[in-house]
């Protein structure tokens, strides 16, 4: 499978979707996302169950929102390519 040095999210070999970062500018976002949930998860849902699901829901909006922009396109692949 050949990767283009400009996308920060390569495709998953089998499935859709994008696999692991593969700079650090993709790992980035990664440890920003796992450290923005565990802020999260410390404050917020202490006081508010559905402000947290709202929480986790806008995060990983953004985050799929940074894959689809700096990831390979999306579409079905079945490990061959």
């Amino acid at each position: 499978m050949q990767h283009d040095g400009n996308y920060w999210f390569p495709a998953k070999r089998y499935g859709w979707g994008w696999g692991p970062p593969n700079c650090w500018q993709g790992w980035a976002i990664v440890v920003g996302f796992v450290a923005l949930l565990a802020v999260g998860a410390a404050t917020i849902q202490r006081h508010s169950h559905v402000g947290f699901v709202a929480y986790v829901v806008v995060l990983s909006v953004l985050l799929t929102g940074v894959c689809w922009w700096k990831g390979e396109p999306p579409r079905w692949r079945w490990g061959g390519d």
